[in-house]
């Protein structure tokens, strides 16, 4: 046994949307737990994602980008999710892309809590031509907040996740584990099988349908190895079901197929896939129906 004192803590990972915070939760967790895209917004939920090593278990909550544009009741849902994450956690990511701080980062330096050790992870550090650039952005973000480290990495190449968990451990309490040493997340199967989905359809999609679009598992059975699924595919419009399904049910069809290849894989055993497509009128913009779907 080793008489290194143990430590847990959770981390809540904030920033702008799309710079990167659930390619970086994946990448510390080790698994695909919360859905990627090239589009802002993906994410619209916390996903709790725990990595446990021999002296530290870190417990990373992921949250949806910070929405100032859009005033909808999804939108509002997801800011409210942010702010309740800050004030109970032990540690921030304040996560930004290299070269890049402006309105919208000093918008969320506003709203962090006092007291609570704030790391900036600059990200994205593989995609600066010029390296030397990089020092002098460092020097003027740290004139913006008395940020408590501030460590560069590549999520996507898992460049610098060393250093920032070696950054991170020192500000976490010593408390026994929460979570079983090999539990990689909070969230179900079900759950999970839901975001898998909904990241295919953001991928495929155009630009505007995917942030009127949901999913709901609508029915989940495990028969030994074999999950069998039953999702439903939420827009908004009756033209968007058009959008969705694709001439001959091609695109549906697709998707799904994709979706069903990364459940197998996350959830190691064979899955049976069934997906259709519904129409809910405005179901973005109203809260019992978003409380149905599962937006906290």
């Amino acid at each position: 046994m080793s008489d290194t004192p143990f430590h847990t803590g959770f981390i809540a990972v904030i920033g702008r949307p799309n710079v990167g915070k659930s390619t970086l939760t994946n990448h510390l967790v080790g698994a695909k737990i919360s859905i990627t895209s090239r589009k802002a917004q993906t994410t619209r939920h916390r996903i709790t994602g725990v990595f446990t090593d021999d002296t530290t278990q870190f417990i990373f909550v992921d949250t949806p980008g910070f929405q100032t544009k859009h005033k909808n009741a999804l939108n509002r849902l997801m800011n409210r999710s942010v702010t309740q994450t800050l004030a109970d956690v032990d540690v921030i990511y304040f996560v930004v892309e290299a070269g890049r701080f402006g309105s919208g980062e000093r918008s969320i330096v506003e709203m962090l809590p006092e007291g609570v050790p704030v790391i900036l992870v600059v990200n994205k550090i593989d995609q600066q031509k010029d390296k030397g650039l990089l020092l002098p952005f460092l020097e003027q973000v740290g004139k913006e907040y008395a940020f408590s480290e501030m460590v560069p990495v590549s999520a996507e190449r898992s460049m610098g996740l060393r250093e920032l968990l070696a950054a991170t451990r020192k500000y976490l309490p010593q408390a026994s584990a929460v979570f079983d040493p090999d539990d990689i997340t909070d969230r179900s199967e079900r759950f999970l099988a839901a975001e898998i989905l909904r990241e295919k359809l953001f991928r495929s999609l155009g630009e505007e349908l995917p942030y009127g679009m949901a999913v709901e598992i609508e029915q989940f059975e495990q028969e030994g190895e074999l999950r069998r699924i039953h999702a439903a595919v939420i827009v908004d419009k009756d033209a968007h079901k058009a959008m969705v399904i694709g001439k001959g049910g091609e695109k549906l069809k697709r998707m799904s197929t994709d979706a069903r290849k990364d459940m197998e894989r996350l959830f190691g055993g064979r899955v049976w896939l069934e997906t259709w497509v519904k129409v809910k009128s405005g179901w973005a913009d109203d809260e019992r129906a978003l409380k149905s779907l599962g937006y906290e």
